[in-house]
Order: C-alpha cells, then sequence, then structure tokens
C-alpha cells in the first residue's frame, strides 16, 4: 500500500508472479535483476528468502542486491561475522541493507534474539534480506514485505494479513527443486554428449520449458535424436557421480565440463527420472533458432500450476 497524494491510496494487487529458475549463475543473475526493477521498491525493508540448500539462493540475493556482502552461504565460503547484530541507529556511517541467515544464525542464536535484531533494524529504516526466512516468521509476528522462494520457479509474493504465508511458498519450492536439479544434471551430460560424440561445442545459449531444458542452436544440428537420447540414458543408467571439481567445472563420472551453477544438480545421473528427448527439432521463426528439447519427471508431478506447457511435447 502506498500513498499517490490528494489523500489516494494504492493498495497493492500482486499476488504473486513465478519464473522460470535457471540454470548457472549468469542467468540467475539477469533474472534476480529483472525481479528487482519490476517488484522491489526502496520502501520494502523486510524481504524474506525461501528455498532448500543448493537451490540458488545465494546467487540469487547477490542478483536482487548487487554488492551486499553476505554473512554465510550453503557452501560456507562467506562466514564472516553478522553486522546486523552490531547496528547503531545513533551511527551515521551504520549500513543501510544487512543479510541475515537465519538457519545459520539459530546455531549461535535464538529465535528470539534475531527477531530483535531484524525488528531494531527495519525500525530504523533500514532493510533487512533474511534467508530461510520460514525459521523465524512466527517469532517477528508479522510477514516479510516482499517473499521470493526459488525451487524450480522463482515465485515472488507482496503478501497480505492473508497471505501468502513463509511455510506455503517454501513447500511448494522444495518439492520442484528436484526437477530443476535433475533438469540441470540432464541438460549437462547431453551437452557432454554433443561434444564428445559430436563435436558440436556447448550452445551458446541454454533457455527453459517446465521440467526439463531447451539447447539452442544457430544451425540445425546433423543428430539423431533417438541415437542421441539412447546415449543420454546410458549415462543415466550407469548412475555416475555428479560433483563440483573447482570453480565452474562439474564432474561427470570421469569426464568434466564447465558449469557455473555446480551445486544445482542431483548427486548422480541415476537420479534423473523419466528422462527423455522431444523427438524432433524446434524451429523459432521468430529467433531463426532450432531448438533441443529435454524433459524429466511426468507431467503435473507436484507442479505449481498447469499453465505452462510446450504444444504437444507431452503426448
Amino acid at each position: 500500500m502506498m500513498k499517490l497524494g490528494h489523500g489516494t491510496v494504492h493498495r497493492e494487487t500482486l499476488l504473486y508472479a513465478t519464473y522460470y529458475a535457471p540454470r548457472g549463475s549468469v542467468r540467475l543473475y539477469m533474472v534476480a535483476a529483472e525481479l528487482a526493477q519490476k517488484y522491489l521498491t526502496p520502501t520494502d525493508l523486510l524481504i524474506g528468502i525461501l528455498g532448500a540448500e543448493g537451490s540458488g539462493k545465494s546467487t540469487l540475493i547477490k542478483g536482487l542486491f548487487p554488492g551486499l556482502e553476505l554473512t554465510n552461504d550453503d557452501e560456507g565460503i562467506n562466514v564472516r561475522p553478522t553486522p546486523l547484530y552490531d547496528f547503531d541507529p545513533a551511527d551515521p556511517f551504520s549500513g543501510h541493507t544487512f543479510h541475515l541467515d537465519a538457519r545459520y544464525e539459530l546455531a549461535f542464536h535464538q529465535k528470539y534474539e534475531l527477531a530483535e535484531a531484524i525488528l531494531k533494524a527495519v525500525s530504523h529504516k533500514r532493510r533487512v534480506v533474511v534467508e530461510h526466512f520460514d525459521l523465524v516468521y512466527e517469532s517477528l509476528g508479522h510477514n516479510a514485505q516482499v517473499l521470493i522462494g526459488i525451487g524450480e520457479e522463482i515465485i515472488v509474493a507482496r503478501p497480505t494479513v492473508f497471505g501468502p504465508f513463509p511455510r506455503a511458498i517454501k513447500e511448494v519450492v522444495d518439492k520442484t527443486i528436484k526437477y530443476r536439479l535433475m533438469a540441470h544434471s540432464a541438460e549437462d551430460i547431453t551437452c557432454l554428449v554433443l561434444e564428445k560424440d559430436y563435436r558440436i561445442p556447448f550452445p551458446p545459449l541454454h533457455s527453459d520449458v517446465r521440467q526439463g531444458f531447451v539447447l539452442n542452436f544457430k544451425e540445425r544440428p546433423d543428430v539423431d535424436l533417438n541415437e542421441l537420447e539412447k546415449k543420454v540414458l546410458a549415462i543415466i543408467a550407469k548412475d555416475v557421480p555428479l560433483s563440483v571439481c573447482g570453480d565452474n567445472t562439474l564432474g561427470i563420472g570421469e569426464s568434466t565440463m564447465p558449469c557455473t551453477g555446480t551445486r544445482t544438480h542431483v548427486s548422480s545421473s541415476g537420479k534423473i527420472e523419466n528422462f527423455r528427448l522431444i523427438k524432433e527439432y524446434r524451429y523459432d521463426h521468430m529467433s531463426k533458432e532450432y531448438y533441443v528439447i529435454g524433459l524429466v519427471g511426468k507431467k503435473g508431478e507436484d507442479a505449481f500450476e498447469d499453465l505452462i506447457d510446450v504444444e504437444g511435447i507431452y503426448e
């Protein structure tokens, strides 16, 4: 709700917005920047972030708030004292935006201590970005001004007293994250096969489809998609490990390949469920690109909504 002048008041009408959660840090940064421009205002002081480990919460936050130093992330890299506890409203040099990882902080502080620190900063017009917001929601006594959950989708909500509430969004993204992990893993295995067996370099652009992935090509690859699917399924059947092998490098069995989202994968290829390729190249007349489409899971399984489909691909 905001005042527009002359006594008129605008009440926020956004219930929620849903976006694909892309794989890879660059694409996720781009989506986060778009979300910040569309849905965040300078008066939004309490931002709740929701999602499982490895879902990309830290990357999402960095894209939403460039320059914000995270106190801790899921990899345990950015471990530093939390500046929020030292906030002094009388200090003119005190920060304006703070990050707090509730799950990490609960190893050292009680919930009421976290709530007190958050409320103190917000009451003095400071912004607090709370990761794992569902863990402190009840202690705070009220919802965040903006809730952002990340699983297979990114869900952006501006709650009212009627919701949506953190637990509901958390349940959705926790269910759907497995499809993002499976799809990303299948995508990278497919790219590995294309490079090793067909000498086709990694496509310059990857995009997304519900419970799947899209590989974009400027020229139609000379690849039999039935044969390609069998090669990918063979690697899946071997249940080879998928692991981080240094910065932006993913290990697939004994092979390695570049990847900017190394943590957004299943732990081994055998955990990819119901992988299949659409057995025809789709051509986009607007972008003049050929698409190779891969899918995982089953239609409608744990889905947030079934409004989006790729015509005929599930038949």
